[in-house]
């Protein structure tokens, strides 16, 4: 069955890239409002050549939220449990933000400016509009606003050789989870070692929407001899590497203890945040579901646009596969998903329940080491 195809009008946000990027995109969601390609060639041959070469982006989907004032600092730690303090000018951490109820409102990574300045560029949920109504609700003297920053990315391992070719400043000097402020062809930007993908790169933030047609054309011309393509990010990379994806893998409704986002923070944060005393009992308590990586044996999986219900050996509690697909790498199904807490043992049976039947396989370990029952 045919998908309907995007209908595009100004209720959709644009991408300063969105005519060079649409170029060659043989499918796209809507993200943060934004259209975002899913697929150019095809879901594989994408993967592999993003794991061999390097491809350009348009994530301007990756929609930026600023705090700025003389509370931004206390605003944006009021936002997670991780200690936003520390977070010095040029760094940038990843943090989950809760609700009251310690749900998952978003996981995006948070750009320190200064430390009266902050952008936080987000998944897919609409985090402005909460975000300002906790500012004023709560009398933080703050200016909460979208400062229209379009990132683009380069992902795969030549994009430390194509970024050289285009900045003045040593490559290497950019640290993971660090950026700087420069210049490609007299066009501001800040760049970032950071990306959507387990093949590293970095991140361009675009702040003249104007100058996007221009410095994507300064890329590609760059990068001609390295085999870069247009790609996006790519299904069969993400699970692989782990990158949850909040909307599918994460929800307003899980947090982040059963999520595993507990390991980008430690409890006993000083400073107030939304959601602690939830938090709290949360860790007192236990939960009674944890997020896992899962193998599959048999044909290639779809992924599921429904939660895929999963029976888990010695236990009559159910669970749920979140994201699952085909890896052409390992040779099986790769999948992500709830367990029960009491049954999260690696190489633990479990059982896929799909529309076609079921399908056999294991909890497996983070390097995918178990192999699928068969």
């Amino acid at each position: 069955m045919n998908s309907p195809q995007l209908s595009l009008s100004r209720r959709l946000r644009k991408s300063p890239f969105e005519t060079r990027s649409h170029v060659g995109a043989t499918s796209a969601s809507v993200y943060n409002h934004v259209v975002l390609p899913t697929v150019y060639e095809s879901l594989e041959a994408d993967y592999w050549h993003l794991r061999e070469h390097v491809q350009i982006w348009d994530v301007a989907c990756q929609v930026q939220v600023e705090v700025r004032g003389p509370d931004a600092l206390k605003f944006v730690e009021f936002l997670t449990p991780r200690d936003v303090s520390k977070c010095v000018p040029g760094q940038c951490i990843y943090a989950p933000l809760l609700d009251e109820h310690a749900g998952v409102v978003n996981d995006p990574i948070i750009l320190c400016l200064s430390t009266d300045r902050y952008w936080l560029s987000i998944s897919d949920s609409d985090v402005l509009l909460w975000a300002k109504g906790l500012a004023v609700g709560g009398g933080f003297d703050v200016e909460v606003h979208d400062p229209d920053v379009f990132p683009l990315s380069l992902q795969g391992p030549k994009s430390e050789t194509l970024l050289s070719r285009l900045i003045a400043e040593p490559v290497e000097d950019i640290r993971f989870f660090r950026f700087i402020h420069t210049r490609i062809d007299g066009i501001d930007l800040v760049v970032a070692r950071t990306g959507w993908s387990g093949q590293g790169g970095f991140e361009l933030y675009l702040s003249k929407a104007t100058e996007g047609e221009r410095l994507w054309d300064i890329v590609v011309e760059a990068g001609a001899d390295l085999n870069l393509r247009s790609g996006c990010p790519n299904l069969i990379d993400r699970i692989e590497t782990g990158l949850l994806s909040h909307g599918n893998d994460v929800t307003l409704a899980n947090n982040p203890i059963e999520s595993g986002l507990n390991r980008f923070f430690k409890m006993g944060k000083t400073a107030d945040y939304l959601g602690k005393q939830a938090l709290e009992k949360i860790v007192a308590e236990g939960t009674a579901q944890q997020f896992v990586r899962l193998v599959f044996s048999g044909d290639p999986i779809a992924n599921p646009r429904e939660y895929y219900p999963l029976s888990v050996s010695g236990t009559a509690e159910l669970g749920q596969v979140t994201s699952v697909i085909y890896s052409p790498r390992l040779g099986h199904n790769v999948g992500l998903g709830y367990v029960p807490a009491s049954a999260t043992a690696v190489g633990t049976s479990v059982t896929l329940s799909l529309p076609s039947g079921t399908v056999s396989g294991n909890i497996a370990d983070k390097d995918w080491h178990t192999e699928p029952t068969q």
